[in-house]
């Protein structure tokens, strides 16, 4: 990994996301997990130019597939995390993990 491609936030929330929603990574089944797991509101294009973002990085692809849901006209982009993107999470939560080591105190809820 280069030292640019070190994840951001949201980066990494999008990323979980896809991961959590797994076949049904869709993005709109990405953005309301990523607002009911993190209880944040999620802005389309913040969300979408996330989604170039990581692809242009190499951690996301995408393919097209068709909806079950009958109301959803026209094919739409499944989302998946590459093997890049999960060593960029792996990498990530390591810094996080070795950062936060021994605040536990600091940084538990009272």
């Amino acid at each position: 990994m280069s030292p640019n491609s070190f994840l951001g936030e949201f980066e990494q929330m999008v990323l979980l996301g896809i991961l959590q929603e797994g076949d049904e990574a869709f993005a709109l089944e990405v953005r309301r997990e990523i607002e009911r797991s993190a209880d944040r509101t999620v802005s389309r294009g913040a969300f979408y130019t996330t989604l170039d973002r990581l692809e242009r990085k190499g951690y996301v692809v995408w393919s097209e597939a068709e909806s079950d849901d009958p109301r959803r006209t026209g094919p739409l982009r499944r989302f998946e995390v590459t093997p890049e993107g999960l060593l960029a999470l792996r990498v990530s939560r390591r810094a996080f993990d070795a950062l936060s080591r021994g605040l536990d105190e600091v940084l538990s809820e009272a």
